[in-house]
């Protein structure tokens, strides 16, 4: 913890001008033809809501929910928006009773806000988040790989291009390995290198794979000075201890709120670009509940909860920390099944191929210094065929954080750091080390 107080993440070239050159299209036929798109749809809502933000932010604390569960006492994190945005993608080709699980999976209310609008959400979000900007490194795309031999719904890939902006390659899926390795390098160039193999493996019947990257980068208002950063201990548990580079900022004022109620600590660090990181700091003992509690409504309490505090000295761990997840295995759990299943109906890609989904894979990085922050994501999604005193924060015990982009309110990294270096501990006692 500690509020001691008084005294505590190959350009490939092929843009999607020509889809339909670079993949085989269906071309709809005269009654496709007269079904009016969701871009038709679109144009004719009022201007976005924050239904999307609110959607995803509800998303983004079920599913760490469920990450801490299956990853008890290890670092977590993920980019909630990178899985949210490829799930909403591959929902353009999913039909019936299988379009209305995904959707209710993201933490959408399906009677209330129609999948027109919610396409549209995402549609200005990612163009939200394509706005250059000299303060902030902020890549976010998508990119579908199809198999030269599926014939796709013209629909579909126009709707992938024009709401999604997603590029399009043709894809050799006879030969699994150089498949793999496209996509991998694809990634990784996306990501600035720091997304080495979202990809692990591809099994003979994958037929596309859809995917999301996000990269991130940006500088720290004020930044941490060098010449404090020292060797301190980290108490990842009771009795367990861990040497890390404790970074030391001195006479600061950031946003700053005590919660009471749920026993922890909330300060919030701004990049340069008015970007932040919200840093929560549970008490000994406190992070199950802490962790219980991470709703929505509890993400705007805090932030309207911060104030301005004057602090002697702020103390946070350089970390750098990633993850590999499976999500194929964790969405089942927020109720996203079908698209797994033999129930899967993603008939809106292709009307020539039965599909399903066979996996769902996540990874992220995140690295914490004296300067700023630099992050990256990538979601793949595999289809196949069917078969007071001096007042000093000091964050030397396992702590959650959350990356928020100030205009679109989006969470786009999200974890805990429970051992910022994973590779070194020490049986020593809280008590002894003290």
């Amino acid at each position: 913890m500690r509020a001691e107080g008084m005294s505590p993440f190959l350009a490939l070239g092929l843009l999607v001008a020509g889809l339909c050159s670079r993949v085989h299209c269906v071309p709809a036929d005269d009654l496709a033809s007269k079904i009016v798109t969701l871009k038709d749809q679109i144009k004719k809502l009022p201007a976005p809501n924050t239904a999307v933000v609110s959607s995803n932010t509800d998303f983004a604390f079920s599913l760490y929910k469920q990450l801490a569960l299956t990853n008890r006492h290890k670092n977590i994190i993920f980019s909630p928006l990178s899985i949210s945005m490829a799930l909403a993608f591959l929902s353009l080709g999913a039909q019936g009773p299988t379009l209305t699980e995904l959707l209710e999976g993201l933490k959408f209310n399906v009677t209330e806000t129609p999948e027109a609008e919610i396409h549209q959400g995402f549609q200005h979000l990612l163009q939200a988040l394509s706005q250059p900007s000299n303060l902030l490194q902020l890549n976010v795309g998508n990119a579908m790989f199809i198999d030269e031999r599926l014939k796709l719904l013209d629909k579909f890939v126009r709707e992938a291009h024009e709401l999604y902006h997603s590029e399009a390659f043709s894809t050799d899926f006879q030969d699994l390995e150089t498949a793999r390795r496209l996509i991998n390098d694809y990634v990784k160039n996306k990501t600035e290198g720091k997304i080495v193999e979202l990809i692990k493996k591809l099994f003979p019947r994958t037929v596309a794979v859809l995917v999301n990257y996000i990269y991130f980068k940006a500088q720290w208002m004020t930044h941490f000075d060098t010449n404090l950063t020292t060797e301190a201990d980290f108490y990842v548990s009771k009795n367990r201890t861990v040497r890390v580079p404790m970074m030391g900022i001195k006479n600061l004022t950031v946003p700053y709120f005590r919660d009471e109620e749920l026993a922890c600590t909330v300060v919030e660090l701004p990049y340069t670009s008015n970007d932040s990181t919200l840093f929560i700091l549970p008490d000994d003992g406190r992070m199950a509940s802490v962790e219980a509690k991470l709703l929505p409504e509890t993400l705007r309490r805090w932030r309207a909860s911060l104030h301005p505090r004057r602090i002697d000295a702020l103390h946070l761990p350089r970390f750098s920390i990633s993850s590999d997840y499976k999500l194929q295995e964790i969405l089942p759990r927020l109720g996203i099944k079908k698209i797994f299943s033999e129930e899967a109906d993603l008939s809106g890609i292709t009307d020539t191929t039965p599909l399903c989904v066979s996996q769902v894979v996540h990874s992220a990085m995140l690295d914490v210094g004296e300067e700023g922050t630099e992050g990256a994501a990538s979601t793949g999604v595999v289809i196949e065929r069917k078969s007071f005193e001096n007042f000093i924060v000091r964050f030397d015990s396992p702590f959650l954080f959350a990356t928020v982009l100030r205009d679109t309110q989006s969470i786009i990294f999200l974890g805990k750091v429970v051992n910022p270096r994973p590779d070194q501990s020490s049986p020593l006692s809280r008590e002894d080390s003290r």
